[in-house]
């Protein structure tokens, strides 16, 4: 047998960002600093940040406190290392809006009242009844109509620990609440004595992702934060969270902030017009169960995001351990998506590449084909974290660099998404780099260096934070969250379609 493997291995170009002036920078720490967003001069950008305040007593205070830090320039580089922790120049020097230090308005939860909702033996009943606490402050702000571009949430630690999927609390006032159990509620079986909502045990025990899903109705995207993370210093003390320095703290929420306030910070550079990017995502009913439901999350050049729910059905496969839609669900799975597209762009597309995690079968291809408009190529292509464990190494301390490209067919290849990177000067990981493994299956007619750079580029387009690049493109990497907030919150009907509502 021939042996076609390739040896050789490239580090593509760090892709750059554009900001305002349509100047460039790899880094967007750099280009905010220097030159402000990109749409610093568009009539769309948000020019004052109105955000809503939800917290306990304890945790308003704590925020208080950080909105002054946010306002104000932050040198907080351990070690002078400020190229890997790089300096915090203030909100509105970085983004030419203004902040404003007090909010819209502020929305005091009674603590213990939250307290004692996260302590419930039943985690469906924990996740629940803390969201409506919170729900509660949103609801009231709609009806004081006041105008808020996103609800900033502060969470007490313990919410954060009890009310997440593999929680459990130590209640002995409670009895632990049965699998079986909870399956005859969630049929809406009554039982004699308790008392107990049946919506709840139909959605997310995660309390951050059912909160996302259920605050969708009032229009406002939402930004949680835990109260240990409005810690002034980055010292840790005995039984204290670790936590990154302060300016690097400050950077990564102004951004987000800014981001679900209607801003876009940067846009890619290498992004071509008519190109969009179309993540595939999948999330199973239940662990037992073949059936799971479908969603698709759209990237423009822009950064904008749209997301889009497919159907339930028998997608999961027990024998390969992946997700594979018919041809019928994969068309109208791509139909929706495009429809929303261009029900809110309307501008023509002339390439579409699909990223899935899972293989992208014929019969699922052709689907997406029969949705594909006219002269528009389609390309799928398989994007994922190496499980074969596949390594590379190089001389000396560091590991490979951020980039580096390992061709090992015609049509597949590794990317490294993590590694050393130049501008930094260092490599700001803890393990070894792990490999992306890329796939081109249906469409081949892009050669493979240009799907690697195009996913290189799409790991910066991660407005949740600050940095010059992630492990993962956002197609993929946001997939696991996008499904959790769509798929199991099933009676959550209002939802929305941008992207800033679900990170």
């Amino acid at each position: 047998m021939k042996n076609t493997m390739n040896r050789t291995a490239i580090v593509l170009n760090e892709p750059e960002l554009e900001f305002r002036y349509g100047q460039r920078a790899c880094d967007p720490r750099d280009g905010l600093a220097l030159f402000g967003p990109y749409d610093a001069d568009l009539p769309s950008r948000p020019t004052t940040v109105n955000y809503l305040l939800l917290g306990t007593d304890e945790g308003i205070a704590k925020f208080q406190e950080w909105s002054q830090l946010i306002a104000q320039p932050c040198f907080d580089t351990p070690k002078g290392n400020q190229r890997l922790w790089a300096p915090y120049p203030g909100f509105s020097a970085a983004f030419c809006t203004s902040w404003m230090t007090d909010p819209v308005w502020s929305y005091e939860i009674n603590r213990q009242k939250l307290s004692e909702a996260s302590k419930h033996r039943d985690g469906y009943e924990r996740a629940y009844k803390v969201v409506n606490l919170f729900l509660d402050g949103l609801r009231q702000s709609v009806d004081r109509d006041e105008r808020i571009g996103v609800a900033i949430c502060v969470v007490p630690d313990y919410v954060w620990k009890n009310c997440r999927p593999k929680s459990t609390v130590s209640n002995t006032q409670e009895e632990p609440i049965s699998f079986r159990r909870i399956k005859q509620r969630k049929t809406g079986q009554l039982e004699l004595f308790d008392d107990y909502e049946i919506e709840q045990y139909w959605m997310s025990t995660d309390f951050r992702r059912q909160l996302k899903a259920r605050a969708m109705e009032f229009d406002v995207p939402i930004q949680i934060v835990r109260e240990s993370t409005l810690r002034p210093t980055s010292e840790k003390k005995f039984g204290q969270r670790g936590l990154t320095p302060l300016s690097d703290r400050l950077w990564n929420m102004s951004t987000t902030i800014y981001y679900k306030c209607g801003g876009k910070p940067w846009r890619l550079v290498t992004a071509r017009e008519g190109v969009c990017y179309i993540g595939i995502a999948f999330k199973r009913a239940e662990e037992d169960s073949r059936t799971a439901c479908c969603a698709a999350q759209m990237f423009l050049d822009t950064g904008d995001g749209i997301v889009f729910l497919g159907k339930f059905g028998p997608w999961y496969s027990t024998a390969d351990k992946q997700f594979h839609l018919d041809k019928v669900t994969a068309r109208s799975l791509l139909e929706g998506v495009l429809s929303t597209y261009n029900e809110r762009e309307g501008k023509p597309l002339t390439e579409i590449f699909l990223h899935s995690r899972s293989m992208i079968g014929t019969e699922e291809y052709e689907g997406y084909q029969e949705a594909c408009p006219k002269n528009v190529s389609l390309t799928g292509i398989r994007v994922r974290l190496d499980d074969d464990k596949t390594r590379l190494f190089r001389l000396g301390e560091m590991p490979l660099m951020r980039g580096t490209f390992w061709k090992f067919r015609e049509n597949s290849g590794f990317l490294w998404g993590s590694g050393f990177k130049p501008r930094l000067a260092t490599y700001d990981g803890w393990e070894l780099p792990i490999p992306l493994r890329i796939d081109v299956q249906h469409g081949e007619n892009t050669p493979i260096e240009r799907v690697a750079q195009d996913i290189l580029s799409l790991t910066k387009l991660n407005y949740n934070a600050c940095r010059l690049g992630d492990a993962e493109p956002v197609t993929v990497g946001f997939s696991d969250a996008v499904g959790e907030i769509l798929i199991s919150n099933p009676k959550v009907s209002k939802r929305k379609p941008n992207f800033k509502f679900y990170i």
